[in-house]
């Protein structure tokens, strides 16, 4: 796993930090049960303060990504199913947000949003 953070991208490294390791979990690439870095290697490889690095593995943590053990590390966490549909839900839904705010500004209606929807989920760009 490689995680990249840049000084250009006007996010807090620690956002980039989470968002890398979020994306690599969800997708498989960070296996469940996998030890992940630990958070003085992860600052030193980065070249980025220990507390960024916590900061990120702490929210990873709250939003049920990783578990700490003692003594051991940080563990990619078991998830359910269930857990990993949720989380696909709720990143359709920022997505749509950001299509309803756009669609707003267009000022392109409700049923012309749906309309659209729609045609995309049914595949018939006809």
């Amino acid at each position: 796993m490689n995680i990249i953070i840049s000084n250009a991208s006007g996010r807090p490294f620690y956002e980039q930090i989470y968002d890398q390791l979020r994306a690599a979990i969800l997708s498989g690439e960070a296996a469940p049960g996998e030890l992940l870095p630990s958070i003085r290697a992860l600052a030193r490889d980065l070249r980025v303060s220990v507390i960024t690095t916590k900061r990120a593995y702490d929210e990873l943590e709250r939003d049920g990504f990783i578990n700490t053990v003692a003594g051991r590390g940080c563990f990619v966490a078991e998830r359910s199913p269930e857990w990993a549909r949720e989380e696909q839900l709720r990143q359709i839904e920022g997505h749509l947000q950001q299509a309803v705010e756009l669609a707003r500004q267009a000022r392109i209606t409700g049923g012309e949003l749906l309309e659209m929807l729609r045609v995309m989920a049914d595949g018939d760009g006809t």
